[in-house]
């Protein structure tokens, strides 16, 4: 019950991120510093609950790594989707992170396939397909937040595939874990933006975008302890298919906080009921 109960929280905190997102980048718009903020926010109570609980091993590595891909180059995908593509449809895209995720293991990684991954795969192109088919969408929408939507999923599910392979045997606690994974993420953002905009990139205006993203970074941080801590009491089979809700949750209080801004339509809640489905199929039986 607790890995339940854990697993739900999760979905609903990170399912509430992208609303979060929508409000902060109204207060600062500036989506790559925002992305940093965010994983500066994270560490709040990853980190609290990690010194709680301290337990460290060198055996974390594995999470050092999977947190470059996901929080770290996702994160910044993630928040430049909400900004052009609107809350509701990116926490769409980025629930199609399963498909992508078995699709690595199936060819990279050979893992066998099964129906119920076929059927969940079917379920997750035909709720893109009820996306695709949207006539009516929000005037400040730009189709290129889909594909940084997509992209972020796929750092996402990369992620993934990289723990199951690097940390099957590496056992360390939850929230040593969490803790890495944010740690790494925001190490990546922090020289991207050195990269991007000189030594002082992610401090110059970090004050105003941290004040603006601070919520959005703690209910990240959140979800990421529920997700740790329901992994490590509970079965992926039963613990994945729940998690596979954040999309969902997503959409619904994309329309019901942010109102017509979203323009939540028919074909956006077809899609988003495919793709929960088809994660659910593909995180339970996978």
């Amino acid at each position: 019950m607790a890995a339940v109960l854990l697993a739900l929280c999760s979905a609903v905190a990170f399912g509430s991120l992208a609303v979060t997102l929508n409000f902060a980048l109204r207060r600062c718009p500036d989506a790559e510093l925002g992305a940093f903020a965010t994983v500066l926010a994270a560490l709040i109570p990853v980190g609290v609950v990690a010194l709680a609980r301290f337990d460290w091993s060198w055996r974390v590595w594995p999470y050092l790594l999977a947190g470059l891909l996901a929080p770290g180059a996702s994160q910044i995908f993630y928040v430049v989707a909400i900004r052009d593509a609107g809350s509701s449809r990116t926490a769409l895209v980025v629930g199609a992170a399963p498909l992508v995720s078995v699709t690595i293991a199936l060819t990279a990684f050979g893992e066998p396939v099964r129906a119920p991954l076929i059927a969940g795969a079917v379920l997750i192109v035909l709720g893109g397909i009820a996306l695709a088919r949207e006539r009516v969408r929000p005037e400040a929408f730009r189709a290129i937040g889909l594909a940084f939507a997509l992209g972020s999923a796929a750092f996402f599910a990369t992620r993934d595939n990289v723990v199951r392979r690097l940390a099957t045997h590496e056992h360390v606690s939850p929230e040593l874990a969490a803790a890495a994974t944010i740690v790494a993420g925001g190490v990546l953002i922090a020289l991207y933006l050195v990269a991007r905009r000189g030594p002082s990139g992610p401090v110059r205006g970090l004050g105003p975008a941290f004040a603006a993203f601070a919520p959005s970074g703690i209910v990240w941080g959140l979800s990421y302890v529920f997700l740790f801590e329901a992994f490590a009491r509970g079965r992926v089979s039963v613990v994945s298919p729940l998690v596979a809700v954040e999309s969902l949750v997503g959409v619904v209080l994309a329309a019901v906080v942010l109102g017509r801004s979203e323009l939540v339509g028919r074909d956006l809640w077809i899609g988003a009921a495919l793709i929960v489905a088809g994660g659910a199929l593909i995180g339970g039986f996978r």
